[in-house]
């Protein structure tokens, strides 16, 4: 399969092979030696000055971090080099890796934005144009863009902005569950509801072999859910439940064609929604198919595609608020359902001057509609009525913003990219109040800050928390205070003002971290580890800015690889709860043949 096109551009890689049955899992678990991997990993010591190769060229991208290249391109660097001076892998030079100290009077490399079109991390966990080439007058509208949009920021900010507001104040919905609990109070002070182990020390629980992948084919298994009973994962064309704490299959629930979008909420009662591929031999087959299904037995509720006029429409997300379950992110407009019948509860229509690009979940559902051509689009921000989807408010965007993000819906707070960061990238973010009045606008800059949202996706953001009343983001990585090695901080900005408020925290020497979700008032947190340890889950105090270690996972070499495969934060899901910590794949492709080290689908860490 091809990664799922983004609208509205047809798939652009076509599948060689068909979907072959998961690999058999590995003959030797982790631990097993292995011949460490080429190259320096994150916080790896320079390579000595006398004889080294040139620095790349500037303007070269940097690898992904951790993730496989394109066939014939070497791998990003691994972790697991030992420093100068130690024996490394004979014949194999050093490449500088995710975090790796720079040539004098080189600036650090960013990892690039935008790199593929992932979906994000979690936000709220649940549990814890087209395309072408360049030309005068297409850049010439591109520039257009960006300077309305910035000139429509500064509108936002000084108040020359119109607001339209429609119906009453908006009232509190059944509150979604998002996926089960996260233990019980512990000592981590704060606000912290994750319980701290007495041992923090964290084994390999079990891993899931990665699906058999042709050569040039991107398969797409988006969708991973965490629940007091099971920990559930997308495979290839199929749903699986594992026992949380030994990976033991509990049911399978087979699809038509590959996962497209999988819903971060679950509802109180266990569950969960997705968005799939149509039956059929294509190279592509259109994300049509939309179905409800039970975390705790896989028993599959419903199944329902929507009609476009002329086939069937396409979809790129699904979110649930309350008991409907609402799919957007095609070209066709959104759709919503009733949770547990199926019963439609709205359609787009071939007359609508406006359509919704797509919805975001959980506690409010909040739609993004489109009016006008795709060339010059104009956004609204609502809190819509989840039963007849009736806006109880609408906010009115500027000509020139072609992108809104929603990163919370209660309270509603969203980002745009008001310069030329990348689709994906956000420049500001504001808040909005119940009456969908702007409240603050946090001036993020261009490339300050490593969060990551999806094209053309309404709630797709990594790397970003929102509660306290303020938005947490992680800063892009810079030179830490040692002798070499790169780090970050964890920044807040409070939603009354946009001003930054303290305190910060430091990831510290040598690792990068990123926010996943809140931990009730606490935050909680995962560290990238660097070359020669292994990443930690952390509680931060925001009061304090104190952390405390959740979990440590091993420094053990093949434990660190198959830990920091997965590229972080866009291309990866990550959830934690009840002491472990379970990272999966989005989307997966064959490895270069350079690339040793041994893929997974989902790697699971957990104490005690």
């Amino acid at each position: 399969m091809t990664q799922p096109p983004q609208p509205p551009q047809p798939p652009n890689e076509p599948r060689k092979e068909g979907f072959g049955a998961p690999q058999d899992p590995p003959k030797e678990g982790f631990g097993a030696p292995q011949s460490p991997p080429p190259g320096g990993g994150f916080g790896a010591p320079p390579p000595p000055a006398p004889g080294t190769p040139p620095p790349p060229a500037p303007g070269t991208p940097p690898p992904a971090y951790g993730y496989p290249q394109a066939p014939g391109t070497p791998p990003p660097p691994a972790p697991g080099t030992p420093p100068p001076g130690q024996p490394g892998q004979p014949g194999q030079p050093g490449q500088p890796g995710y975090g790796y100290p720079q040539a004098p009077g080189q600036q650090p490399q960013q990892p690039p934005y935008g790199y593929q079109q992932f979906p994000q991390q979690h936000i709220t966990q649940p549990m814890g144009g087209p395309g072408g080439t360049g030309g005068g007058k297409k850049i010439n509208s591109q520039l257009a863009i960006i300077v309305a949009a910035v000139v429509a920021v500064a509108l936002i900010v000084g108040g020359g902005f119109w607001y339209a507001s429609d119906g009453d104040e908006p009232k509190e919905e059944a509150k979604t569950g998002e996926g089960g609990k996260g233990g019980e109070s512990g000592p981590a002070g704060g606000g912290g509801e994750e319980k701290v182990p007495s041992n923090t020390a964290a084994q390999v629980r079990f891993q899931l072999p990665a699906p058999k992948v042709g050569e040039d084919t991107t398969l797409s298994v988006k969708g991973s859910w965490l629940t007091d009973d099971a920990y559930v994962k997308s495979g290839d064309s199929k749903i699986v439940g594992y026992a949380p704490k030994d990976g033991k299959e509990l049911w399978t629930l087979p699809l038509t064609g590959p996962t497209c979008a999988g819903s971060r909420q679950v509802s109180d009662d266990g569950l969960a929604a997705v968005v799939f591929e149509a039956e059929g031999k294509k190279e592509y087959n259109g994300c049509s198919q939309i179905a409800v299904f039970d975390t705790k037995t896989g028993d599959k509720l419903w199944q329902k595609s929507v009609s476009d006029g002329g086939g069937k429409a396409d979809f790129q997300e699904v979110v649930i608020s309350g008991e409907t379950v609402a799919v957007g992110g095609g070209t066709d407009g959104g759709a919503a359902f009733e949770l547990k019948s199926g019963k439609p509860r709205w359609a787009p229509k071939p007359s609508d001057t406006c359509k919704d690009a797509g919805y975001a979940g959980g506690e409010q559902l909040v739609a993004v509609r489109k009016c006008g051509s795709y060339d010059n689009p104009r956004l609204e921000v609502q809190v819509i009525d989840p039963v007849s989807g009736t806006p109880k408010w609408t906010y009115k965007l500027p000509a020139g913003i072609d992108n809104a993000k929603v990163m919370s819906t209660k309270p509603v707070v969203f980002g745009v990219d008001s310069t030329d960061i990348t689709a994906s990238g956000v420049s500001d973010i504001f808040a909005l109040d119940e009456a969908g009045k702007l409240r603050s606008k946090a001036a993020l800059g261009k490339r300050e800050y490593q969060l990551d949202c999806d094209v053309n996706k309404v709630q797709e953001c990594s790397g970003v928390v929102v509660g306290n009343d303020r938005v947490y983001v992680p800063t892009a990585q810079h030179e830490g205070s040692g002798e070499y090695g790169m780090t970050n901080e964890i920044i807040s900005f409070d939603l009354a003002t946009g001003e930054k408020v303290g305190p910060k925290a430091d990831a510290g020497d040598r690792y990068q971290m990123l926010p996943l979700r809140m931990d009730g008032t606490n935050i909680l947190a995962y560290k990238i580890p660097p070359y020669d340890k292994g990443g930690q889950v952390v509680t931060i105090d925001p009061k304090t800015g104190k952390q405390t270690v959740l979990l440590e996972n091993p420094a053990q070499e093949d434990i660190r690889d198959a830990e920091t495969q997965y590229s972080l934060p866009e291309g990866a899901e990550m959830l934690y709860g009840d002491g472990a910590l379970y990272i999966s794949d989005k989307l997966m492709s064959k490895p270069s043949p350079s690339d040793t080290r041994k893929r997974h689908l989902a790697v699971v860490f957990g104490t005690g």
